[in-house]
C-alpha cells in the first residue's frame, strides 16, 4: 500500500514503526545500549543469527524509523543515517574505494567534499580526477581501469549547474562503476536519482530534510547490499552515526517537508524573476531559468528548481561584501533549507578550501553570492534585496 502513496503522504506516514504504547509521535529511544534476555541471545545478535538491537552505533529504533522513511522517499531498498552530510559522503566513498583505486568527480562540489577528495583520499592512495560533468565525453575520457566510483552533486553547490542523471548512470554502468549523487539541494520530493539508475544517493539532512537549523545529520540511500556494506564495514568502525535525538528531530521536520518545499520553490521563482531584471545583477544561476539546461531537465528528472539561487553582482569583491552586510532579512550563514533566508559568499566561505585557480576553474568568482530562499513573505525578501542593491 505504501508504494502508492503520494510524496506528501509519505513524508508523514512512510516507514512508521508502530510503538506498543500507541503514541502518535515517534518515541525517542535515547539509549546507548540494549539489554539481552540472556547471554545466548547476545551472542546470537552479534553473530547475526537473531535480529535485534545491540548498541546504538549499530542501530537504534528511532534512527531505524528515519532510515525506513528516507528509503521509501528515495525509492531505495535501505538507508543509513549518519552524523553529518560529510559523514554520508565519506562513508559512501570509503565503502567503495580502496588503495590504488580512482574516483571521477565533478570539478565543482561543496568545499568540504572537495577537501576530502583533494586531500584526505590521497592519504589513502586513492586518486581523484575532477572534470566538467557537463561534458560527457570528458567523464568517459577520465575513466581508467582503476576507476571505481563516479560522484557529483546535481544541482551543484554553489552555482546550481545540473547534470543528466540518466546519462551519468549509463556511463557508470557501461564501465562497472558505482554512481553516487548528492541530492541535498533537491530532496527526494523534487528529484529521485535512484529512479534514473544511480546507485547511491547522499544528503546533508541538516538542510531541507530537517528544515529547522538545529541538527547536523546525513543520509545515504541505496540497495540492501550497499547499505549493509556501508553500515557494517565502514560506519561501524569509523563511528559517524546519527544520535537518536537528532533522528527524532529530523522525523519531526520531515512531516512538513512537502509544504515547505512548495513555499521555498514559489519564493525562489519570484526572487529569480526579480534578480534577472535588475541591472546590478550580472548573472543568475538557478535550475529552470528559461533557455537553460535546467529547464530541459525540469519534468525529466526534477519536479521544480529548488530554493537555492546563486548570482553574480556587477560589482567587485568589496561591493559584494557591502551588499551582503546591508541585508536585513537574509542572515549571513553557510547552510540552506531553513525557514530563515540565508546568504553567503562561496569564495571566502563554503568554498574557501579551493585555491584561487581551482575556484576560477570551477566558476566561483569573488562576486558570486549564494542565497537560500526561506519561508518569509517573498515581497519582504524582494524589498530587502532592492534596498541592498541600491546601496552598491
Amino acid at each position: 500500500m505504501q508504494e502508492k502513496w503520494k510524496q506528501a503522504t509519505q513524508v508523514i506516514h512512510a516507514g512508521r514503526i508502530k510503538d506498543s504504547s500507541g503514541a502518535l509521535v515517534t518515541p525517542l529511544c535515547q539509549s546507548a545500549t540494549f539489554v539481552f534476555d540472556n547471554a545466548q541471545q547476545g551472542g546470537a545478535r552479534f553473530s547475526g543469527d537473531e535480529a535485534g538491537y545491540i548498541y546504538t552505533r549499530l542501530g537504534n529504533p528511532t534512527t531505524a524509523e528515519l532510515e525506513r522513511k528516507m528509503a521509501r522517499l528515495e525509492g531505495a531498498a535501505a538507508a543509513a543515517a549518519t552524523a553529518s552530510g560529510m559523514a554520508a559522503v565519506s562513508s559512501a566513498l570509503l565503502a567503495n574505494l580502496s588503495q590504488g583505486d580512482h574516483l571521477v568527480a565533478s570539478k565543482a562540489v561543496y568545499g568540504c567534499t572537495f577537501s576530502l577528495m583533494s586531500t584526505q583520499l590521497n592519504k589513502f592512495g586513492i586518486d581523484v580526477s575532477l572534470v566538467d560533468f557537463k561534458d560527457l565525453d570528458a567523464i568517459s575520457a577520465a575513466i581508467t581501469d582503476k576507476t571505481r566510483v563516479l560522484f557529483c552533486e546535481t544541482p551543484v553547490n554553489p552555482h546550481l549547474d545540473v547534470f543528466d542523471l540518466d546519462a551519468l548512470a549509463s556511463i557508470a554502468k557501461k564501465h562497472g562503476l558505482i554512481s553516487v549523487i548528492d541530492n541535498t539541494f533537491m530532496t527526494p520530493l523534487l528529484q529521485q536519482p535512484l529512479a534514473h539508475g544511480i546507485d547511491l544517493v547522499v544528503h546533508s539532512a541538516t538542510k531541507y530534510l530537517n528544515g529547522h537549523g538545529d541538527v547536523i545529520a546525513g543520509i545515504i540511500c541505496g540497495s540492501d547490499e550497499q547499505i549493509e556494506k556501508i553500515k557494517f564495514e565502514t560506519m561501524k568502525d569509523l563511528g559517524g552515526v546519527l544520535s537518536p535525538h537528532d533522528a527524532w528531530l529530523i522525523l519531526r521536520g520531515l512531516k512538513t517537508l512537502d509544504v515547505r518545499m512548495e513555499r521555498h520553490c514559489d519564493n525562489a521563482d519570484r526572487v529569480v524573476e526579480y534578480l534577472l531584471s535588475h541591472p546590478k545583477v550580472l548573472k543568475v544561476y538557478y535550475p529552470g531559468i528559461e533557455g537553460s539546461y535546467g529547464q530541459y531537465l525540469l519534468g525529466k528528472q526534477m519536479r521544480r528548481g529548488g530554493g537555492v539561487i546563486a548570482f553574480e553582482l556587477n560589482a567587485d569583491l568589496d561591493k559584494s561584501i557591502e551588499f551582503i552586510n546591508s541585508l536585513q532579512l537574509f542572515s549571513i550563514a553557510v547552510s540552506l533549507g531553513d525557514a530563515e533566508s540565508l546568504i553567503q559568499h562561496p569564495a571566502s566561505m563554503t568554498h574557501a578550501t579551493y585555491e584561487k585557480e581551482q575556484r576560477e576553474a570551477a566558476g566561483i568568482g569573488e562576486n558570486l553570492l549564494r542565497i537560500s530562499v526561506g519561508l518569509e513573505s517573498v515581497e519582504d525578501l524582494i524589498v530587502d534585496l532592492e534596498q541592498g542593491l541600491a546601496n552598491i
